[in-house]
Formats: C-alpha cells, sequence, structure tokens
C-alpha cells in the first residue's frame, strides 16, 4: 500500500512494506520540514563524527539545535522517544563537543528530541521535547 503524507507544499510518498530504514530517512525528511515551518534554518542534515552521529543541526535565535530524530511507524514497542538510551545520548554529546570544536563561534547549545509516529492511515503525531539534557 502506498502512503502519502502532506507536509506543508511537499508530498512525501512511501510503501508500508517498508524497513526501519526507510522509516528513519521518511521521518528526517518531515523533519527537516517541520523545523523549517518553525523558522529555524537547518545546518547540516546527518552530521558525523567518527561513529558518532547528528540527525539534524539546526539554528534558531542564535542557538544551536542539535536534534536527534525518531520515527516509529507503530507502537509495538513504545512511543518513539522511548527509545533513546544513555548511548544514544552520550554519542550525541561526543558528536556535539567535536562540531563546536570546528565551529567554536556558537555560545548558545541546546539538545533536541523530535519523535515522529507515522501511523498507518493517519496523519503524522510530532512530539517536541526541547532543551533536553543528560
Amino acid at each position: 500500500m502506498l502512503k502519502i503524507i502532506y507536509i506543508s507544499n511537499i508530498v512525501y510518498k512511501f510503501l508500508f512494506v517498508h524497513t526501519h530504514l526507510t522509516t528513519g530517512i521518511v521521518g528526517e525528511k518531515l523533519a527537516c520540514t517541520f523545523f523549517e515551518q518553525k523558522g529555524f534554518v537547518i545546518l547540516h542534515t546527518n552530521w558525523r563524527h567518527g561513529r558518532c552521529e547528528v540527525d539534524i543541526i539546526a539554528s534558531k535565535n542564535n542557538v544551536l539545535h542539535f536534534i536527534e530524530v525518531k520515527t516509529r511507524s507503530n507502537k509495538d514497542f513504545g512511543l518513539p522517544e522511548e527509545s533513546i538510551h544513555e548511548k544514544k545520548m552520550n554519542n550525541l554529546k561526543q558528536a556535539a563537543e567535536a562540531f563546536l570544536h570546528k565551529y567554536s563561534e556558537w555560545k548558545y547549545i541546546q539538545f533536541d528530541v523530535l519523535s515522529i509516529l507515522l501511523l498507518k492511515n493517519a496523519t503524522p503525531e510530532f512530539c517536541l521535547l526541547e532543551d533536553v539534557y543528560f
């Protein structure tokens, strides 16, 4: 079955017979649109430092946001944000430190988590957890 998602004037299409990788890719595209509509400037997507990765690095009001995006297509294993574990957050911190070492002009930073639920035949559900810390 083909799933069509409308966000702004962008149409995302994907098969519901999909893998977790497809879900993640669609989720990150939706996340970029979500943040752009809220006035963020997307600076990087999938920024890597070694084995560590930041899904989205964006800025708004002189604050640099390191954003983890979690997307799920069902609730069988809980909500997307519930799957973020300590190791993932430590990797996010390490990547952020490397980014700030390379781009030291940023004074203010923030870590955010965007949870996206893509249930069959439903509008995507977004849950933004702002300024999380560990």
